[in-house]
This record gives C-alpha cells, sequence and structure tokens, in this order.
C-alpha cells in the first residue's frame, strides 16, 4: 500500500483529496502547516507527498527545499495564483509534478497514479523502515543511509526480492555465490552483520529451512 502525505491548510480541500485518496486505497497521512509536515516526513517513510505552496509556519517551498536535503521522494505541488507558479518553475528540477487549484479530483488522483507508477518501476523496495534503491545500491533505515559491504548488500538483496518466501540456506548461497559448498559461518556472519546494521528488519530465521523476510 502507498503512503502519502497531504499538506493542505484549506480544511476542504485537504479533505476532499484525502477522502478520494483512501477511497482507492492509499495510506493518507494528512497536515494542515509545514511545521507538522516536516515532523511527519522524519517520523514516517512516504511514497508521494502532496504540498500546497501556501501553508502556516513554512511555506510549501521551504518545506521542499528541507525534503530534498535527504530525499528523493516524489513531490506534487498544488498552486493557486500565477505569481505562485512564477515561483514554482525555479523549482521544477526538484518536484514530480504541480496541480493548479481549482481542479477535479479525479484529475488529482491520475496525477497521483502516474507519478507513483513512475517512480517504482521495480527499482525500490521498501520493508517497512528499510529502503533499498536497486539501481544505485543504496539501502536506507528511516532517511539514514546504510553502508553495508558487497556481500551483505547482495544477500540483502536476494532475500528482498524473494520477500514473503521461504529461502533455503543453499538457495541463497546459490544465488549469491554460485555454488554450496561454502563454509555456513560466512553466511551467519553476514546475517548477523545485516541484522546489526539494519535492527527493525523483519529477517526470520527458520531453523531448519531457512530464512524468510517477511512482507510489511
Amino acid at each position: 500500500m502507498h503512503k502519502i502525505l497531504v499538506v493542505e491548510d484549506e480544511q476542504v480541500i485537504n479533505q476532499v483529496i484525502t477522502e478520494f485518496l483512501s477511497d482507492r486505497g492509499y495510506e493518507v497521512t494528512s497536515v494542515f502547516d509545514g511545521k507538522v509536515a516536516l515532523e511527519q516526513f522524519h517520523q514516517q517513510q512516504f511514497d508521494l507527498i502532496i504540498l500546497d505552496i501556501m501553508i502556516p509556519f513554512l511555506s510549501g517551498l521551504e518545506v521542499l527545499q528541507e525534503i530534498r536535503k535527504t530525499s528523493k521522494v516524489p513531490v506534487m505541488m498544488l498552486t493557486a495564483v500565477a505569481d505562485e507558479y512564477t515561483q514554482l518553475v525555479s523549482f521544477n528540477h526538484l518536484i514530480s509534478d504541480y496541480v493548479v487549484k481549482p481542479f477535479s479530483p479525479l484529475i488529482l488522483v491520475k496525477r497521483v497514479e502516474n507519478i507513483l507508477r513512475n517512480s517504482s518501476d521495480h527499482t525500490t523496495i521498501r520493508i517497512g523502515e528499510v529502503t533499498i534503491e536497486i539501481d544505485k545500491g543504496l539501502v536506507y533505515l528511516g532517511h539514514e543511509e546504510i553502508n553495508l559491504t558487497k556481500k551483505e548488500y547482495e544477500v540483502l538483496d536476494y532475500l528482498a526480492k524473494h520477500r514473503g518466501q521461504i529461502v533455503s540456506r543453499d538457495q541463497l548461497m546459490m544465488g549469491i555465490w554460485g555454488y554450496t559448498e561454502l563454509d555456513s559461518r560466512v553466511l551467519d556472519n553476514h546475517i548477523k552483520n545485516i541484522r546489526k546494521k539494519l535492527p527493525s528488519l523483519p529477517l526470520k530465521t527458520l531453523v531448519g529451512r531457512g530464512y524468510q523476510l517477511e512482507e510489511v
């Protein structure tokens, strides 16, 4: 389920967006000002942020700049008037899309679907607090980049691509090393290090069967 943060200070618009997205199966967190928006951003992992330009305490553009210091999460901006659009032009490289008010909620939903479709493309795997950017070989716990060794990353990547399944030790060794005649302590050490670096990762050891990275 995709998680979306909606940042809009107008009660009615916020409610309409939230209801339309929730009705279509999205998990929506809605807030009404820039300060709370950043608090939620730092506390949760979102797949998309819908952000109005004119919001209290911190403007939408200030929130956007803070977000971009640590994250590439897709951002859709909401703008109401021409001078706001003029401001937005210089930030086009930081956003995925923008919508001008007033807008049709159905059009907004279609834009959201398009952004999420383009941003996923199976290049990012999210498991709870852990994010794996497959195309870049990067791993994050929340917003913090975690340094894994090459083999640790390969083990995590293999388990992530088979999440929900039970992966035997032989299957894992064959998938990573290309053979099963490997000192079992080598694999044990990689698993131990992954768990130490990613303590919230839902990785189970099933005695006599292998490992299972649970879906979250």
